[in-house]
């Protein structure tokens, strides 16, 4: 096991590459299993959640390819093959293989999702779509098994915006008999770069990014090759990085309207931020930072997975910030880890609430999942002293090379091993 070190207190210049979207990544690859001839990804993201998709992939007959990060699918040999345990539990977004095999084999037995721990995330509307095309779904010792003599198009009404249902019911309705029309759907750009993908693969889909998607099933998918979009969260948390400690810090390779909610709250702050074509020079303004009422929302609101990488800035406002999470009600557990460190913030509900500035002093402490990690990189960033940060293996789901971009912009950031006697001890401080 391994420990990330960070000593704070650095100003942070030069150019940040932004890698493919990890929330692109995690729905792309489950899409290649619907074409009949080999699939080519460019830029995707060298994570564990797209090692994990890949080997997910060969457990079912796939040949993969990943290297210099570009991917190639050949799904030729592909089989339904169950996968009810082992990787597919560590994933979050292991339910998008339900959709892609159900729209291929009309039938799959897929493991309930894994991932970060952010309290319910409820396949409820999935499963709503899926019988609306025609599946039945039962759930079976922690499974879900889908089987379809047939799938036909029909009209589903979405009782909750969400990025994942959306997705998921395109990838089965692709290949459906007649039209399927989403109502309510999701608009993240994470769904439009599916929605390419698909259409570069013979697909007929109409709508992506708006609230009403048509889907015109046809019976085969070929091979194509396709550029992924860049990662929103990523070039979101190295702006609250810049925004922090920053000074010219240049984000590279970033689709500013994709982040045009935290842009305009980091300018609210104080912030100085130039925006380009592809690019985002940011730094810190001033000594001062004000504060700021942030409420996460479905796209193009303020995004979920920034709402704990932003608490750690706010830390450094004056007066008192308010950040309210509407999407997952178990979104605060970086908090106690903050407190360590000297954050004044407390939780009441669905908000933190924060009164700054503080000095924020390292310490020793563990990131509990992806965005909590990001957080506490932040966090340690600015901080004095030295922070040490266990449970790493989070952070490394959805950041591509993070240390070796935070050293590249003058970080003083390094990986350890952790002794066996420092797990006991970290063990027996959160008893």
């Amino acid at each position: 096991m391994e420990k990330l070190v960070i000593e704070g207190g650095h100003r942070l210049s030069g150019t940040v590459q932004i890698s493919g979207a990890k929330n692109s990544a995690v729905a792309l690859i489950p899409a290649t299993i619907l074409a009949d001839s080999p699939v080519t990804i460019d830029q995707l993201p060298d994570i564990s959640d797209v090692r994990t998709l890949c080997g997910l992939l060969r457990e079912i007959g796939g040949k993969i390819n990943f290297h210099d990060n570009i991917l190639t699918v050949d799904p030729g040999g592909m089989v339904d093959m169950p996968l009810p345990n082992g990787s597919v539990k560590k994933l979050r977004a292991s339910y998008y293989l339900m959709g892609a095999m159900l729209g291929r084999f009309r039938q799959a037995v897929i493991g309930l999702p894994g991932g970060c721990n952010l309290g319910p995330r409820p396949i409820d509307q999935h499963i709503k779509g899926f019988e609306a095309l025609g599946a039945k779904v039962t759930n079976e010792r922690g499974a879900i098994y889908l089987r379809a003599e047939a799938l036909r198009g029909a009209r589903i009404y979405l009782d909750v915006v969400s990025v994942g249902a959306t997705i998921n019911i395109m990838l089965a309705a692709v290949k459906a008999e007649g039209q399927t029309i989403i109502e309510n759907a999701a608009k993240e750009p994470e769904i439009i770069d599916v929605a390419t993908l698909l259409t570069s693969m013979g697909a007929k889909i109409k709508g992506a990014g708006t609230d009403v998607i048509r889907i015109d099933g046809v019976r085969k998918l070929h091979g194509c090759r396709h550029m992924i979009i860049p990662d929103r969260i990523e070039a979101g948390t190295f702006m609250i990085i810049g925004a922090a400690e920053g000074r010219n810090l240049l984000i590279d390779n970033v689709i500013p309207q994709h982040v045009e909610s935290l842009t305009a709250k980091l300018r609210e702050m104080g912030a100085d931020i130039q925006v380009g074509e592809d690019q985002i020079l940011i730094s810190r303004r001033s000594d001062h930072l004000r504060s700021a009422d942030v409420k996460t929302l479905v796209y193009p609101g303020f995004p979920t997975d920034l709402q704990q990488p932003l608490t750690s800035l706010l830390t450094q406002a004056d007066g008192t910030s308010i950040i309210t999470d509407t999407i997952y009600s178990s979104r605060f557990r970086h908090i106690d880890e903050l407190r360590r460190m000297g954050a004044n913030v407390k939780v009441e509900g669905r908000s933190a609430i924060l009164t700054g500035p503080v000095q924020l002093e390292g310490a020793k402490v563990r990131a509990t999942d992806l965005r909590a990690g990001a957080s506490l990189v932040i966090a340690g960033l600015i901080a004095s002293g030295i922070t040490e940060i266990s449970g790493i293996e989070h952070i490394e789901r959805g950041y591509d090379h993070l240390v070796k971009k935070l050293q590249g912009i003058g970080a003083q950031v390094w990986r350890e091993s952790i002794e066996d006697a420092e797990i006991q001890e970290n063990l027996k401080e959160r008893e």
